[in-house]
């Protein structure tokens, strides 16, 4: 039987503080998402200082999440997610020529007798993507009338990969996509909350995706932007398609070298661990990623 690709994936988060944290409570979304492109053959997270409590639940996105609480003083918090993934390509080969035109995909959505789309919150604003009129001005260069929709989003991912400088330190993750186009640099989150701004300010579906990228490239091929790190791309729906990834920081359709975790409508519904901590003065925090190439597991051992 023909397999996947496996990696095996560990995403380890360090807080260190000047003083002791006397309790936190912290929510995990750490656990790669399910689909009919990604197996979870296993998957663990590791706390330290143990947890007086942990649960698993499922959010409204339906990505799994961690919830969990520190009841002991500490100095330093340290969680790591270990995992191991099999990843698919798509089923079918995308041609984005042959999606229909952008107007129609808009239009969906607002026909009298249409039905309800449960993924309407990704047509409209939210909390790290507000829709300043400047990103619909930017978006019409790649969508003249009558354009294939995926055709026209690629063009889009092309154009933020090539204007755009990826400059770490250069924003935060509160900075306005306003102020990333007018700015033209960032990081990943940046542009994928820049072209998501771009498509519904144009009145198209848009979500945000984090995952991870291959740490090694497969031999004669360029080391990608974002490895060893959390990575963030977006995807689009088109009707007749589905769902199609779009990483405009590597100018790529993801496919076997990105391991997705989560998606939601922006960075604040997938941000990989949040909290709240009393107590424990400054904090500093250090993140590691490793997504490393390994062989099928054995039938034994499967």
């Amino acid at each position: 039987m023909t397999r996947g690709t496996f990696y095996r994936v560990e995403h380890e988060t360090r807080y260190v503080h000047t003083g002791r944290a006397s309790t936190s409570q912290h929510v995990a979304c750490l656990r790669p998402r399910v689909s009919p492109r990604l197996t979870l053959h296993d998957h663990e997270l590791d706390v330290d200082p143990e947890p007086g409590a942990m649960v698993e639940r499922v959010d409204y996105f339906g990505n799994a999440l961690h919830q969990f609480e520190i009841l002991t003083p500490y100095q330093e918090m340290r969680a790591v997610s270990r995992s191991l993934v099999e990843v698919w390509p798509r089923a079918e080969a995308i041609d984005p020529d042959e999606s229909l035109p952008w107007e129609a995909v808009r239009d969906a959505a607002l026909a009298a007798d249409a039905p309800f789309d449960p993924d309407i919150e990704f047509r409209y604003a939210s909390p790290y993507v507000t829709l300043d009129p400047s990103l619909a001005v930017f978006a019409r260069a790649s969508f003249p009338e009558g354009r294939p929709f995926i055709a026209a989003a690629v063009d889009l991912m092309r154009r933020i990969h090539t204007e755009f400088e990826f400059d770490p330190g250069s924003t935060t993750i509160t900075t306005p996509v306003a102020r990333v186009l007018a700015d033209r640099h960032g990081v990943c989150q940046d542009f994928a909350h820049l072209q998501i701004g771009c498509l519904r300010a144009l009145g198209l579906p848009a979500r945000y995706v984090s995952g991870y990228l291959l740490t090694d490239p497969p031999p004669g091929q360029p080391r990608l932007v974002g490895a060893d790190a959390s990575h963030a791309w977006l995807s689009v729906r088109c009707p007749r398609v589905g769902w199609v990834d779009l990483d405009p920081t590597n100018n790529a359709l993801p496919d076997v070298r990105h391991v997705t975790v989560a998606w939601g409508r922006d960075y604040g519904d997938v941000s990989p661990l949040r909290g709240i901590v009393l107590g424990g003065q400054r904090q500093t925090l250090h993140v590691g990623v490793s997504v490393i190439p390994v062989e099928p597991p054995s039938a034994q051992s499967a």
